[in-house]
């Protein structure tokens, strides 16, 4: 029986069970968020072509999609790393701890701007953030009415201000498990929401209530849900004009052949913009790190070496050309660290 049970142990230590496995995963696996993808994908190159290193293979699953797989457990099938367009959830954080992925490494890369966007052969719109709350959500307030709300009636733009083009309310963007709709849900639609007084005063009185008419998004055709692929909300945009898109700003600046993005209370989604913060649908991105597979899966900390070095995001990094809005310098040197030390991430913080 002691021989049975002995020989039992060593199986499940060779499985690899409660451990990663070096031998079993000779890559890189990383998930996550659309937005992050392209400038993931650009590290990984370069960091395939200058290392003896396997390029890490990346897939796009949006940031919720992305936190949900990563957090599900340790070991060679679970992800080593998971980009995120927000900041990680305390729920997430706390999901992931449960399943034994206890010490998550938080690396900030820089600054995106969330876009709304169409082709550069239509009347460019310069929208509010009320605008596009009162386009958008799935309820609005009726009348003069405090605390009176109705099911969206807006169907076209000069529906919404009569200032606007007299086009279809026509909006392709993100699903949920998306971080670029968690951020525009909360930069854009709860920014212009808030206009309303009764609604801003709602926050305090009834959080939950508050929530959910600022973040809910309508659902009778007017918001069309387009994937995780933000390439094919371009696609979709450069053949119909009157359809308005919503994605990271590195998106457009990639297609600024195509298309055009609109301005929000009067400021152009521009790098100098977004970088100082006037733009006001912008927001972080991050990537996490699975401390436990750093040791364990080849080329880890290498990879995060050419992500957090000046060359990839630094001022005048090959990140910029893609669309990446660099952190000032001193945070950079604070994340930096951070990803040296690997000083994980304390629920205390979130």
């Amino acid at each position: 029986m002691k021989k049975m049970l002995i020989a039992s142990l060593a199986l499940v230590f060779a499985l690899g069970i409660g451990n990663v496995g070096a031998a079993s995963r000779d890559y890189i696996s990383i998930v996550g968020s659309s937005t992050v993808y392209p400038f993931a994908t650009v590290v990984a190159e370069n960091f395939g072509k200058a290392t003896g290193f396997k390029t890490p293979t990346i897939e796009s699953t949006g940031s919720g999609g992305g936190h949900k797989l990563f957090g599900a457990g340790v070991g060679v099938e679970y992800p080593d790393i998971t980009n995120s367009s927000r900041r990680i959830k305390k729920s997430e954080f706390d999901a992931a701890a449960a399943n034994g992925v206890t010490e998550i490494v938080e690396v900030k890369i820089g600054y995106d701007g969330i876009v709304i966007a169409n082709s550069n052969r239509a009347p460019l719109f310069k929208l509010s953030r009320k605008d596009i709350f009162l386009a958008l959500a799935k309820d609005v307030p009726s009348g003069n009415v405090a605390g009176k709300t109705m099911p969206n009636p807006n169907k076209t733009w000069k529906d919404v201000n009569s200032s606007l083009p007299d086009i279809k309310i026509e909006v392709l963007g993100p699903p949920p498990t998306s971080g670029t709709r968690d951020a525009f849900v909360e930069l854009a639609m709860e920014g212009g929401a808030k206009k309303f007084a009764w609604i801003a005063d709602l926050k305090g009185q009834d959080k939950k209530a508050y929530k959910a008419l600022c973040h809910t998004i309508r659902e009778d055709g007017a918001y069309i849900e387009a994937g995780e692929n933000d390439n094919l909300i371009v696609q979709k945009l450069d053949t119909n004009p009157d359809a308005l898109g919503i994605f990271g700003f590195s998106f457009l600046d990639q297609n600024a052949d195509k298309l055009q993005g609109a301005l929000v209370d009067g400021i152009a989604p521009e790098f100098e913009a977004i970088a100082d913060g006037s733009y006001p649908v912008s927001r972080p991105l991050f990537f996490y790190v699975k401390k436990a597979h750093v040791d364990s899966i080849p080329g880890i900390r290498e990879y995060l070496a050419e992500f957090t070095s000046e060359k990839a995001w630094g001022d005048e990094g090959y990140l910029t050309d893609k669309g990446l809005i660099p952190m000032p310098e001193a945070e950079r040197k604070q994340f930096r660290q951070a990803v040296e030390n690997l000083t994980p991430l304390s629920a205390s913080d979130l």
